[in-house]
């Protein structure tokens, strides 16, 4: 308890922890248990509920322990994400008891909260800094409502002039932002084009290295995972993750038509998400035999999964560049994979993608570019398919670890927790230090 004192503590507002699938929560989950030794942590989350898990939430707050983390779960509505008001009443449930809930706790010296939900995920810690006098840390994984505005969410324009000006608070109040890639520095630094920048550290996001490692596909488990779901001797074209809006899988999938007349491609979506519906009536409207869609696999197995494809998609809608960084791009590094990026040139996975050399880079929405980069995947021998997965292994290794990036958020917080702010000399430590690990 002596030592538990002399701790200064955090309060995560996140909406998905363990043991929820979602990326977020995995990712949110490995930090908090890496940091543990160094802070007393409270987690506040929603139930899971991310894939479809049940809720096992009975109260309205309910109090749960991972190793030393306090957790306090939210009990909320179920959320149906093809429905827009369905969507809203979970997310301001969500932002309603998850501020009751931080300001219930006791004493805490720095608030985290990320940018999920939207905008709302900030305001929590803005409100929970002004009442509970705290220091705030401000995680943005996407930007909004730029995100919003790029797949035209609302054709209400004040309602994304509203939303601008409460996130422009949460970060200019917030005693420092983190960014998840170096291309949303420039949004940013847009935002605030005539006033002063808020003090932000860039920290990528991750996979644990090891424990997705590159396995052939003779692995028994990665070759039962193709028997069962007639993979064999196929070449697997996969997207693994959030079958969301931002993507534009709603119009990539149609590119399966073109791949009829080839039975030996298969197009495999992994994931949940808004559109899902939309991707399978299509599926179905065209007799299409060449894809298949499976739901979130358990967090035990995705290494296996992974390593079933022979490429990955990473995509992101036109005009998320700066904006958003899909983080399955680390699973796909770390499986030893090719990659396949629908993205904008100049964003950060077309940096990460072109500096480690493991796979091509196509623009949103240029369907035909698309479908040509299969086919040269496809015509590619096998062992100049793996010499370009294995770069992105290597290249994961020597600037994407899990422990550079959990470091780098270990020594902004202490810094953040001890002093309000960052100094001069640690900021630039620690500005030197990401630097070098991007480059």
């Amino acid at each position: 308890m002596v030592e538990m004192k002399n701790k200064k503590k955090i309060t995560f507002v996140i909406n998905y922890f363990y043991p929820d699938l979602a990326a977020t929560s995995q990712l949110m989950t490995e930090l908090t248990t890496s940091i543990q030794k160094d802070f007393d942590i409270t987690v506040i989350a929603a139930q899971p509920g991310y894939a479809g898990e049940k809720n096992k939430v009975k109260k309205l707050f309910e109090e749960d322990y991972l190793e030393s983390i306090k957790i306090v779960r939210i009990k909320l509505p179920q959320v149906d994400k093809n429905s827009k008001i369905s969507r809203m009443r979970y997310i301001f449930s969500y932002f309603a008891l998850a501020n009751i809930a931080l300001l219930k706790e006791k004493k805490t010296d720095v608030i985290f909260t990320i940018s999920q939900p939207p905008v709302l995920g900030g305001l929590i810690g803005t409100i929970g800094k002004f009442f509970k006098r705290s220091r705030h840390v401000y995680s943005i994984h996407d930007f909004n409502p730029e995100q919003a505005e790029a797949v035209s969410y609302t054709n209400k324009q004040f309602i994304f002039d509203i939303a601008r000006a409460v996130d422009k608070l949460n970060c200019r109040y917030a005693d420092h932002v983190l960014l998840v890639g170096r291309d949303m520095a420039g949004t940013l630094e847009k935002r605030f084009a005539n006033s002063k920048i808020p003090d932000y550290t860039v920290i990528s996001n991750w996979t644990n290295e090891s424990e997705i490692l590159p396995l052939d596909k003779s692995n028994a488990v990665v070759k039962d995972f193709q028997e069962k779901n007639g993979l064999l001797d196929k070449f697997v074209v996969m997207y693994s993750g959030n079958l969301g809006l931002y993507y534009d899988l709603e119009n990539i999938i149609k590119i399966a038509r073109e791949f009829r007349g080839e039975p030996d491609i298969i197009f495999l979506f992994i994931g949940e998400g808004a559109v899902k519906k939309k991707m399978q009536d299509y599926v179905e409207e065209n007799n299409l035999e060449n894809v298949l869609f499976l739901p979130y696999q358990p967090k035990d197995f995705i290494p296996y999964s992974l390593n079933a494809a022979d490429i990955h998609l990473v995509v992101n809608q036109k005009g998320i560049k700066g904006v958003s960084v899909p983080s399955k791009i680390y699973g796909v590094f770390a499986a030893g994979k090719p990659v396949l990026g629908v993205v904008e040139k100049e964003s950060e996975i077309d940096r990460l993608i072109l500096e480690s050399g493991a796979g091509m880079v196509v623009d949103p929405q240029n369907y035909e570019s698309i479908a040509d980069s299969v086919k040269l995947f496809y015509k590619m021998d096998k062992d100049t398919l793996k010499e370009m997965g294995l770069k992105g292994r290597n290249y994961l290794e020597n600037h994407l670890t899990k422990e550079t990036s959990i470091s780098k958020y270990r020594e902004t917080l202490k810094s953040v927790s001890d002093s309000g702010k960052i100094h001069k000399q640690e900021e630039e430590t620690i500005r030197d230090l990401s630097d070098r690990t991007n480059r």
